[in-house]
């Protein structure tokens, strides 16, 4: 399918941003960009596109639409007469926005607090008996706690993000930014 070349212009913007910006979250960026280039298109795209736009290989492609396909970022299509396989994203940026802070939590936060926790069984082994091990212990179990209050945090405001809820979303953020604020002129006047 020919583009114009403004479109040609604002979908290879499009696609390195994306897998910059995906890149800073710790996506994959190969990822991100077929994810970006299936998000922009309006019609599903096979391998051989995909491979041929981002000027990828066929392993890297076929991996990275495995991954999107787990995450339910793509979907597959066929189309009756044709052998290829066809990718479209997933195009509602709530889905999208949801989906991306489940698998970062799955895929990071829970594997470090897990870590955590095994740090604090191998120095309550060694039976606390020095201060420094008493000490380290707190300051791990602090960053359990507070990797714990996060998880929570996203745990809470999923089935936000899931139904849509922008008013709730933007109501909350005003609540906070007038707490700062107050705490921010609190601060100046001390």
């Amino acid at each position: 399918m020919k583009h114009s070349l403004a479109y040609q212009e604002a979908l290879d913007q499009f696609v390195l941003l994306w897998g910059e910006m995906a890149s800073a979250w710790g996506i994959n960026k190969t990822m991100s960009q077929i994810h970006a280039l299936l998000y922009a298109e309006s019609h599903p795209l096979d391998t051989d596109t995909i491979m041929d736009t981002l000027d990828i290989s066929r392993g890297n492609a076929n991996m990275n639409l495995r991954r999107l396909l787990d995450w339910e970022l793509i979907y597959k299509e066929s189309f009756p007469g044709d052998r290829k396989d066809y990718y479209s994203a997933e195009t509602d940026v709530w889905k999208i926005v949801s989906t991306i802070i489940r698998e970062r939590q799955q895929r990071e936060i829970a594997p470090i607090r897990e870590n955590l926790e095994q740090c604090v069984k191998t120095l309550e082994a060694g039976g606390l008996n020095d201060e420094e091990s008493k000490e380290f212990k707190i300051r791990i179990e602090n960053y359990m706690e507070f990797l714990e209050m996060f998880e929570r945090f996203t745990g809470a405001l999923l089935p936000y993000i899931n139904k849509k809820n922008l008013k709730f979303l933007k109501q909350l953020v005003k609540l906070v930014e007038v707490k700062e604020s107050l705490t921010g002129s609190k601060k100046e006047d001390d």
